[in-house]
């Protein structure tokens, strides 16, 4: 009869925490790829409100239509600003959650080589068994033999 592998309880936490890490880390990746769409909004808003500006300034605007753009554009580079901070803080939230995730698929690929080992080792001990077994009744027979032919 077999041991089981002693190590499966941390086995098995290793494959949840890494299954975690990685549902974090697809969590992570989408936020980024939100992050990384809204600022490619907010630049191509302030492209398009930018040439409206441009059109508007060649066909002559007051000084208070001027001050409004120029403020608004100002209000978009603010935003575009924070964007451009919220996606870098994203983007290494994702590397870190790679990280953290490599490092559970690490660990479960170590937990599941002694397990291999663990198992291979197992199996060689009952093929021995068997072996062993299978030559003492061979043994018990040729002996069995041996005493009807003396009778």
């Amino acid at each position: 009869m077999s041991k089981s592998f002693p190590l499966k309880p941390l086995l098995e936490l290793s494959q949840t925490r890494m299954d975690d890490a990685a549902r974090r880390l697809g969590e992570l990746i989408a936020s980024e790829q939100e992050g990384t769409r809204k600022l490619e909004l907010l630049q191509n808003y302030r492209d398009e409100y930018e040439s409206r500006f441009h059109e508007a300034a060649r066909n002559g605007i007051s000084p208070d239509e001027w001050r409004n753009f120029s403020a608004f554009i100002g209000r978009i580079d603010e935003a575009i600003a924070v964007q451009k901070a919220n996606v870098e803080r994203s983007r290494q939230m994702t590397v870190a959650g790679q990280h953290a995730w490599m490092t559970q698929r690490n660990k479960v690929k170590a937990f599941d080589t002694l397990q291999k080992r663990h198992d291979l080792g197992e199996a060689r001990k009952e093929a021995r068994l068997e072996q062993r077994q299978s030559d003492e009744h061979s043994a018990k027979r040729y002996a069995n033999r041996e005493d009807s032919d003396e009778s």
